[in-house]
Parts: structure tokens; sequence; C-alpha cells
């Protein structure tokens, strides 16, 4: 069986064929490609589209023909522009245009793992169609007056602009409607596997009370101080879970809370004197530093992420307060292992647990920071996971709130 070359069979091709890269520059034309051009390969390859082809002294076709191939490039699919005007520029003569029409197909070129590498462009030029329909019933014309046939033709022209845009606006909305479907399915997947880490967390706790429980009363002598302390333990763990679960509920849900000025640093030196961590402490509390919040809240936020350092940290914990561009930040900086920027925004998942915290604390529930940046959220602010500033190992979150008001 004779094998056939892709390429000759491109280039014999009866229909004008042009193959542009990414950024948009010829990579291959046909001769019939040439020929519709009346410009040699030499002259078209290794130069811009709209360098060859730059549609006339407005540019709204070029514009046209920009988007369609954007459009091929960025989502993969076939595009057809419609009998269109589209001038081109005479050879030899710079600045002189000709008046074309045509009717554009750009179809993508897809590599094996149908990832986008090209596109395809074939015109078909339908100049001497629109030109003869311009010329007949010259009697038709002789009878109306040359004003309101030209009002006819540009109404015409209007009613094809107007199309056009409005097949962009449907585009824009099939993508608008595709990117929302995505959204909801993502976070239809999210409640799902939210829902099955509850129960795997919650299904830990129960398994040890009622093991713990039905071992009491299966060994006559076995210390019921032991017991219940064993089951108190799992009862508390429970109620951790459930009391951060609702918690998050109430977030989500937007329940109102009374709000008042917050100075940030108090409340950040305030927190630490409650706890007792194992590694030093280092603080850097610029004074007067104020937001507008919930004084509960904020101060669930703070613990938080205290509470989250002093579980990775190895000896040192830095707390920072300062003002910058109108923000309160706080930042919460320990010397522990640090996040990988893979995990940086997956730490905020609920009951997202890296081995290294599992290990460290096995009793938590993994809602901690989901319940943090709910709560900046909530007040206007953010919260985000960042590499320490002097490139030592550890980890770095940076909680932005907008600084109160003044008067």
């Amino acid at each position: 069986m004779t094998e056939i070359d892709p390429a000759v069979l491109f280039d014999a091709a009866p229909a004008p064929l042009a193959l542009v890269s990414p950024d948009l520059v010829f990579v291959a034309v046909n001769q019939a490609y040439e020929k519709l051009l009346d410009r040699s390969r030499r002259e078209i390859i290794g130069r811009g589209v709209f360098e060859v082809l730059p549609g006339g002294p407005t540019g709204k076709e070029a514009q046209m023909l920009r988007y369609s191939l954007e459009r091929v490039l960025s989502e993969g699919e076939s595009d057809l522009l419609p009998v269109h005007r589209y001038d081109v520029e005479l050879p030899g003569r710079p600045g002189e245009f000709e008046e074309r029409y045509w009717n554009v197909t750009t179809a993508p070129l897809l590599d094996e793992t149908g990832a986008v590498i090209g596109a395809f462009l074939q015109p078909q030029e339908v100049t001497a169609f629109v030109q003869h329909r311009q010329q007949e019933a010259p009697p038709v014309r002789a009878a109306l007056s040359l004003p309101y046939v030209e009002a006819i033709e540009a109404h015409l022209l209007a009613q094809t602009d107007q199309l056009c845009e409005i097949n962009q606006q449907l585009r824009q909305a099939h993508i608008q409607e595709r990117q929302a479907t995505e959204a909801l399915r993502k976070a239809v997947q999210q409640q799902r596997e939210a829902l099955a880490d509850a129960s795997h967390d919650l299904r830990g706790p129960l398994t040890g009370l009622l093991m713990r429980l039905q071992d009491a009363l299966d060994d006559p002598e076995a210390d019921p101080r032991e017991v219940l302390q064993a089951a108190l333990q799992d009862a508390e763990r429970l109620g951790d879970i459930v009391g951060d679960l609702l918690e998050l509920a109430r977030l989500e849900a937007g329940a109102p809370t009374e709000t008042e000025s917050v100075n940030l640093s108090r409340l950040v030196a305030g927190e630490l004197l409650r706890r007792s961590p194992k590694a030093a402490v280092t603080t850097h509390l610029d004074p007067g530093v104020i937001v507008e919040g919930s004084p509960l809240r904020l101060a669930r936020l703070v613990t938080n992420l205290l509470a989250n350092a002093e579980r990775h940290a190895r000896s040192r914990l830095e707390t920072k307060v300062s003002t910058s561009a109108g923000q309160a930040v706080l930042e919460v900086i320990d010397d522990g292992p640090g996040i990988p920027d893979a995990d940086k925004e997956a730490v905020f998942r609920r009951f997202y647990r890296r081995a290294d915290a599992r290990r460290s604390d096995p009793g938590g529930t993994g809602l901690g920071l989901a319940i943090a940046r709910q709560i900046a959220q909530l007040h206007g602010g953010t919260l985000r996971a960042a590499d320490r500033t002097d490139h030592r190992p550890g980890a770095r979150l940076i909680l932005s709130l907008p600084l109160r008001r003044s008067g």
C-alpha cells in the first residue's frame, strides 16, 4: 500500500489552507492559499496574521478574525465567520486595499494529548458573488433613488455586524455557563469530600468510645476510672469536631454578630498570655492597629493561627502586627517544616491535615485554618500561607484586615 505524505496532501489541497501558531504567526500555507492572496509563501510564513492581513484602514474586520482565532486556540472548538468584508492590501502598494468578502472557517490543531498547538484557517472568497448581487436588477436600482439603495445596503451591513456581535455575546454566555457549571461541579465535589472527611473523623472517636465501653462490660476487673478517663477523651474529641462544624456552618451562613473597634495588637498579646507554648515566642506588635469586628470571632481566628504554629514549631514562634496600604497585617511564623507550595491553599480546606500534623497532634480536627479563613473573609479580609522572608525553614500565615475608618 502506497503511503501518503500529509504534507503533500496539505500543499495540494484544492481549498486554500493556512496553519497559524498559538501566537498567531503563519507556520504553513498551501499553494491554493498563495494563489488566493497573490503572495508567495516566503512573503507569508513566519509573519503575523495581522501583519500579512491588516484588514483595511478601520481594523474592525481584523478584530473579528482575531476573536475567532483566539476562541479556537483557547477552547479547542471550530469557528465560522459568516460573510464579511475583509479588505486585502494590494501587493507592492502599501496602504492601498482592495475590497474583498469572505467566509472563514477556523479549526484547532491538536496534539496527541488533546492540547491545542495551532489553528487552521480555511478562507472562502465570495467577493464575486457579493459584487454580482450588488450589481444585479438594474431596473430596480433605476426605479429607486441611489441614496435609498445605499441606505438599504448600509442597513444590511449593519445587521451583519449586529449578528456578529450577538454571536460573540452568545459564545461568551456559553463560556460563562460552562464556567458556572464547572464551579458548581467542584462545589458539589468539595461538599462530598467534606462529608466523607467528617464521617471519617467522627467515626474514629465514636468507635473508640464504643470499644472502651464494651471492653469495660466484658471485663469486670477493668479500672472504672481508667475507662471513664479514656471515654471522656473520646467524647471531648467528638465535641471539638461537632463544635467546629457548627461554627463553620454559622460562619458560612453569615450569621450576624455584633462588631466593635478591636485593637489587634492587644488582642494578639492577650491570646499569647493565655497560652503556654513549648516554643520560644517573639512578638513585634505595633500599637494602635485598630480594626472593626467581632472580638470573640477575631480571638478565635488568632487562637487557631497560634495553635497551628505551636503544632509545627520546632523551637521558635514569632508574631507580628503592623499596617500596610490601609490594612492591618498579622503574621504568625514558625520554624517548623514549612508548607510546600502545592499545599499552601489546601491547608485551608476542611479536614485537610498533612502527615506531619497528624503525627504531632493526632487529636486535631483539621478545621482550625478553615474556620480562621472564614472569619477573615467575613471581616472583609484575607488569610494566606507564604514562605518566610528570611528563606529559613518554616511556615508564615498572613492575615490582612481592613483598618477601621476614622470618624
